[in-house]
């Protein structure tokens, strides 16, 4: 179906009878999961999905050794909004809580200030984990928020992770462009010093710049994208502790240690990382070793990463017993690393058209890559149509727990794709969110409806803006889309779009006149969607 499938030297499918079913994996001793989560990495951005001028060695033989998916989905465009629906098994339209100047649905990153979006008393995936007897961890990116209410950053930063399934949380509390600029262990700021507490002082517009906390970075060149100025004052100790560079090293050694004290019970890591969000700050060691610059770099340490983590594995004899998904938040951002990619010959989201917080096939379809030994083959590929909000349904019938998924979940058992035990298509429709909530699109088979015009992602227009995306972004990585000419949409485009994913996987042709019959089905069909998920 697609076009950038396999550049492995063969893609043959293992003889099924190698393939371990459903029913046998559960009766084993339950597998250890790792969840590797990356951030904003794109379609593009791995050698088997067709990256040359980044290599990728370690992710790719993940591949080599499993399964790739080439239909596979964040189910968001957007970072916060893509790990809800995978910790709960819900759309984020769902969310409850946390949504800026809405009563329900998160759409966009959660703010400094946001309470903790997943509800305490839920069963989420970590916790459905955690009662089959599971060790548990998430490090790195949370982004989710903290306490109930307005988040006051004072310790403990409870509710937290250790409230919605986690034994353990060790990492960056919002994302690595934005404050505070400290670390986080469980509920308690690392370094945090009671004299000198971390102290929330809003957005410079309120108050006096001679009032933040300086953080400790090093003068990272233009390239390496934006990072936004410190909100917070106090806390010195803890602030000095953060250092953009190591922040990937210190995750990893992180999650080595927590696995190699916890690998006598089964256990899930949601390593969660920070590669590859702007900024670009790769450990020393790793910078100019890629074609593209800083952002390639940073590609470059996600790979290592992986590989340290596969090595642990295989020298501690946990490897065949581990099933370890890689994939990623949602599609690649064109800031000014990812442009400076472009114009080295790197294309972030390969030739799909769109780019993060947008609806277009660029901002959600994801690398999503399998590895089991014995139990999924290697060198395979798929075109299942999968998606994060997928996991809590699999993981619940990897072990043994299908009770425990309720009945009015949006997440489905995908495992039988994952282990190539069916060839049927296992996932016919799935909802799909953008920045802005008027696009909220619908994938229905080979089709895809979008009820508005343009992405719903990043609207800014110019070369030189963070945000840039929509028309003009697609224009200047050389995208083509019937409703735009010159890096703008025409006046007289469609009100809304559907695509036949299929024939046309890049988007090129808006086919909303030519079948205004489908068109009327999936309006119909969404709109009931939206009114059964929110009502």
């Amino acid at each position: 179906m697609f076009a950038i499938l396999c550049i492995l030297s063969g893609c043959e499918q293992a003889p099924k009878d190698e393939i371990v079913t459903t029913e046998k994996a559960t009766e084993e001793k339950p597998p250890n999961i790792i969840f590797i989560l990356a951030d904003d990495l794109g379609y593009g951005d791995v050698g088997v999905y067709g990256a040359t001028k980044i290599k990728t060695p370690n992710i790719d033989k993940l591949a080599s050794q499993g399964r790739m998916f080439t239909d596979a989905h964040s189910v968001s465009a957007v970072c916060t909004p893509s790990r809800y629906a995978l910790l709960t098994g819900k759309y984020p339209m769902r969310a409850k809580k946390g949504a800026r100047n809405q009563e329900v649905g998160v759409w966009g990153p959660l703010p400094i200030e946001s309470e903790l979006i997943i509800e305490t008393d839920e069963l989420t995936l970590g916790k459905m984990l955690q009662n089959k007897g599971y060790k548990t961890a998430a490090i790195g990116k949370w982004h989710l928020g903290f306490k109930q209410g307005q988040n006051d950053w004072q310790m403990p930063l409870s509710p937290g992770p250790l409230d919605v399934g986690f034994d353990y949380y060790y990492g960056v509390p919002i994302v690595n462009s934005a404050p505070p600029y400290v670390l986080v262990e469980n509920e308690t700021v690392v370094e945090h010093d009671p004299k000198d507490p971390l102290v929330y002082l809003g957005p410079p517009r309120s108050r006096t710049n001679t009032e933040v906390q300086p953080t400790p970075i090093k003068e990272f060149p233009k390239e390496a994208s934006q990072k936004t100025q410190n909100h917070f004052g106090g806390a010195l100790a803890a602030h000095m502790r953060y250092d953009d560079e190591q922040l990937g090293i210190e995750f990893t050694h992180k999650a080595i240690d927590w696995i190699d004290a916890n690998k006598q019970d089964p256990f899930f890591l949601y390593f969660s990382t920070t590669q590859v969000h702007h900024p670009f700050t790769p450990s020393p060691k790793f910078k100019g070793t890629s074609e593209i610059g800083l952002y390639g770099d940073f590609v470059h340490e996600l790979d290592w990463m992986v590989g340290e983590l596969m090595t642990y594995l295989e020298e501690n004899d946990l490897a065949d017993n581990t099933l370890v998904v890689f994939t990623s938040d949602n599609g690649g951002m064109l800031n000014l690393g990812g442009r400076n990619a472009y114009e080295a010959g790197h294309k972030i989201n390969g030739d799909l058209l769109g780019f993060k917080f947008g609806v277009w096939e660029g901002g959600h379809r994801v690398p999503f890559i399998a590895r089991w030994p014995g139990k999924i083959g290697p060198r395979e590929t798929s075109d299942q149509l999968i998606s994060l909000v997928d996991m809590y349904s699999t993981f619940a019938s990897l072990t043994g727990q299908e009770n425990a998924v309720p009945k009015d979940t949006n997440s489905i058992n995908v495992l039988p794709a994952l282990l190539g035990t069916t060839t049927n298509q296992l996932r016919e429709e799935l909802v799909i969110a953008p920045r802005q909530p008027k696009n909220l699109a619908l994938r229905d088979g080979k089709w895809v409806y979008i009820p508005a015009k343009g992405s719903g992602g990043f609207r800014g227009s110019k070369p030189s803006a963070h945000a840039w995306g929509g028309a003009a972004a697609v224009n200047f990585v050389g995208g083509v889309n019937s409703d735009m000419a010159d890096g703008k949409l025409l006046p007289d485009a469609p009100p809304a779009q559907l695509y036949d994913i299929a024939s046309d996987p890049y988007q090129s042709t808006n086919l909303y006149h030519t079948h205004p019959e489908i068109v009327e089905r999936m309006e119909a069909k969404l709109k009931a969607i939206i009114a059964k998920e929110q009502g």
